[in-house]
């Protein structure tokens, strides 16, 4: 039997069987769906796409995978080359792993390390957001802060190494100014906080943050799993700000493969070469560098790129900010609107409690959580197909 994801599995809904996807559509038995979710935010070029179905089975033909123990292939040295050149400044040495909580464990373990390796033993604390997530494994979930999610670790108390700070610069100032010895990393979900609630913040606390950590020698991490390829807007948030750590997910492999890559700017990568073996990084997921996942994300790099994906994200926000210009009602708290993003807040969630099924029955698949209702669609969508979606949320308030 299945056991499904945050699902109390004795009172769940039985879900929906798919058994063909094809677009932005998921085909039920009896439904044609547009997938305003991009399963999870990650299928951004929609699915079955020819150019990414060739990049696997082309590969697949090779080998499917081996261990980067000992071990190396080309598909994982063309897309860490490709990382290395297409993102910005000098975040250029790219460790893999199977899944973005992974990747996110694996820069929080770097960035104790770091400071491990230089002797600077009390830099054991970490300084994340309030409402944050991060991810389900056990660090990211400490670094995290939604009892929605986490709450099972209310059987160990409150962390004495993790601050948790809201998005407020004055509040930011004060951290450092009080733990700035004891810090040894800073970590965000950059503009839109996910899971969390879809919360969006400005830029300029990310700056400040930015010269906060140079100030103070703290490294500063960027959680890009969901805000990462465009989804805020930016093609990804470290354009604007540079971190010294980037965890990038999801949308890597366009959905296709679950893979995921903590980068490091120079300043980290040293930190850890050296002769003493001691300093060396003792991780390795097995399916780190996974062939058929590095074959895929590569391909999908360069449909980012051909397809002009920046120009289409603009025209979602573009027509999301024109369909629900003037939308209101009594219930709706706030409407926020952020590049392939939109969240419709309300004061109750039992305002929204059989929303999914609405949509269900008008051609949109859709999952909204605790009380939020939001849309994060395929940067493939067509226009008509995102009206769709933007009515049928507006519809539910008009019944």
């Amino acid at each position: 039997m299945i056991w499904y994801p945050y699902q109390q599995m004795k009172t769940m809904t039985p879900p929906y069987k798919i058994e063909k996807a094809q677009g932005v559509y998921l085909y039920t038995q009896d439904q044609k769906l547009i997938d305003s979710m991009a399963s999870w935010w990650s299928v951004i070029h929609g699915y079955q796409h020819p150019v990414l179905n060739e990049a696997i089975t082309t590969q697949l033909e090779k080998f499917a995978h081996v261990m980067l123990g000992g071990l190396t292939h080309e598909p994982v040295e063309k897309l860490s080359d490709k990382l290395q050149h297409w993102l910005p400044g000098d975040l250029d040495y790219c460790f893999f792993s199977d899944s973005g909580s992974v990747a996110v464990e694996v820069a929080l373990k770097i960035a104790l390390q770091y400071y491990m390796n230089r002797g600077e033993t009390q830099r054991t604390m970490v300084l994340a957001l309030e409402h944050a997530y991060h991810g389900d494994t056990f660090k990211t979930m400490e670094v995290g802060d939604d009892e929605d999610y986490h709450f099972v670790l209310h059987a160990y108390g409150k962390s004495k190494s993790v601050l948790h700070i809201p998005t407020k610069i004055g509040a930011l100032e004060k951290a450092f100014a009080e733990y700035h010895d004891r810090l040894n990393c800073f970590i965000v979900e950059p503009l839109l906080q996910g899971a969390g609630g879809m919360r969006m913040y400005d830029v300029s606390f990310l700056k400040r943050a930015r010269e906060l950590c140079d100030t103070y020698g703290v490294l500063l991490i960027f959680d890009e799993v969901a805000t990462g390829f465009g989804r805020t807007g930016n093609r990804f948030v470290a354009d604007l700000v540079l971190p010294d750590l980037l965890v990038l997910g999801k949308a890597l492999t366009g959905g296709y493969l679950g893979h995921a890559v903590t980068v490091a700017n120079h300043k980290v990568y040293e930190g850890f070469y050296d002769e003493n073996p001691a300093h060396a990084l003792m991780h390795g997921p097995t399916f780190m560098g996974n062939a058929l996942a590095c074959s895929v994300a590569l391909k999908s790099i360069e449909l980012f790129e051909s397809q002009d994906d920046m120009s289409r994200i603009r025209r979602i926000e573009e027509i999301t900010y024109r369909e629900l210009a003037g939308f209101s009602d009594p219930r709706i708290k706030e409407i926020r609107i952020m590049g392939g993003c939109v969240c419709i807040e309300v004061y109750d969630a039992e305002t929204i409690k059989g929303y999914q099924a609405f949509a269900y029955a008008r051609g949109v698949f859709s999952r909204p959580f605790l009380n939020i209702m939001y849309a994060m669609v395929p940067y493939v969508i067509e226009e008509e197909e995102l009206v769709q979606v933007l009515c049928t949320m507006k519809e539910w308030f008009r019944r």
